[in-house]
């Protein structure tokens, strides 16, 4: 929902703050615009936001655009939940292959990407692209 973007945005930018020294793009730059014209999801927790995904596609290629999920609520399967979510919703839509990039910086993102089913398909600078198959 439209009024999702202001606790969407201060979410990611909880989420990214611990990364605030790598150099990362704008990651909540546009979150009302994503809401408009993409697929947001959004996790709620006693009526807080705690997590949040945006993704896109065109045709059968899509890509996980941003995922973030609260420090307070990490590691309480949020961030899986919403990726599930979010596939689900693509192969609907005949997707057959979703890419992602993270930061070379954020390893543990690499290897949680990798543990759901990513694979590194190339590197430029810090940014790691990744892809999964549906």
């Amino acid at each position: 929902m439209p009024g999702d973007a202001v606790g969407l945005t201060a979410c990611i930018d909880a989420a990214y703050a611990p990364f605030a020294h790598l150099d990362l793009p704008d990651v909540s730059g546009g979150v009302p615009e994503d809401i408009a014209s993409g697929r947001v999801w959004v996790c709620e927790v006693d009526r807080v936001l705690t997590g949040g995904i945006i993704v896109s596609h065109q045709g059968s290629v899509g890509h996980l655009r941003n995922v973030a999920v609260s420090p307070e609520r990490a590691g309480q399967g949020i961030g899986t939940r919403l990726i599930e979510t979010a596939i689900a919703h693509l192969k609907e839509n005949g997707v057959e292959m979703v890419n992602l990039a993270t930061h070379s910086g954020m390893p543990q993102n690499l290897a949680y990407y990798a543990r759901l089913g990513w694979s590194e398909t190339g590197r430029e600078g810090n940014k790691v692209m990744m892809q999964r198959v549906l």
